[in-house]
């Protein structure tokens, strides 16, 4: 009875917590989780092929973990002085395939090597752009009273990278002076062809469509 007589008395305090319970519980339910994210690297700003990294150009930023994939960088420390191999948008995150090192060779086939070359008409570099195919083709003809016959050293090598003006200083390149460079992937026998190369005639590339 003293029970009954109590919550006859505190039937509108009753009625209120229960309310509350439940706004509480409908909250809880239609708010969502708390996104994960993960830590990536962005460009700051549009930055072109060539460029040396600074912290300046680059800006940390949080995304979701499936939009990171393996060889995405997220230490700002591991990319200074990098030089890009490819021109990056303000907002395009950066991995390793993006600046000159081993990472340029993701997805080639084992046994790949990554080969500068030296053309002997520096301003034709500007018609390649990454990923496009060459045949590279060495020739002794110095262009005026010498001739000589033309050699194909490797054909259909894809691009890697290239040096559309000199003067730039690149880590993986080891040289100061880049112009007229580019690289291209190559397999063993055709790395050995091209080693070297530049030393025995003039260099220059024919673009090729895929095989």
């Amino acid at each position: 009875m003293r029970l009954a007589a109590l919550l006859s008395r505190n039937r509108r305090l009753a009625a209120a917590l229960l309310l509350c319970a439940a706004a509480a519980l409908a909250v809880q339910q239609l708010t969502p989780a708390p996104l994960t994210t993960v830590a990536a690297l962005a460009a700051a700003r549009d930055l072109p092929a060539g460029t040396a990294l600074a912290a300046s150009d680059i800006a940390p930023v949080r995304v979701p973990p499936g939009v990171v994939a393996e060889g995405f960088l997220q230490d700002v420390g591991s990319t200074a002085g990098k030089q890009l191999a490819a021109p990056l948008r303000k907002g395009q995150l950066l991995s390793d395939t993006q600046l000159l090192g081993p990472g340029l060779l993701a997805g080639m086939p084992p046994g790949s090597a990554a080969v500068p070359l030296r053309m002997a008409d520096a301003s034709s570099i500007q018609l390649v752009s990454p990923g496009q195919l060459v045949n590279v083709v060495l020739t002794s003809a110095n262009g005026f009273d010498q001739q000589g016959p033309s050699e194909v050293l490797a054909s259909s090598v894809p691009v890697l990278w290239t040096s559309t003006k000199g003067g730039h200083s690149g880590q993986w390149l080891g040289t100061a002076e880049t112009e007229g460079l580019i690289v291209v992937a190559a397999h063993a026998e055709q790395a050995s062809r091209l080693a070297g190369a530049s030393t025995q005639g003039r260099l220059f590339f024919v673009l090729v469509g895929p095989p």
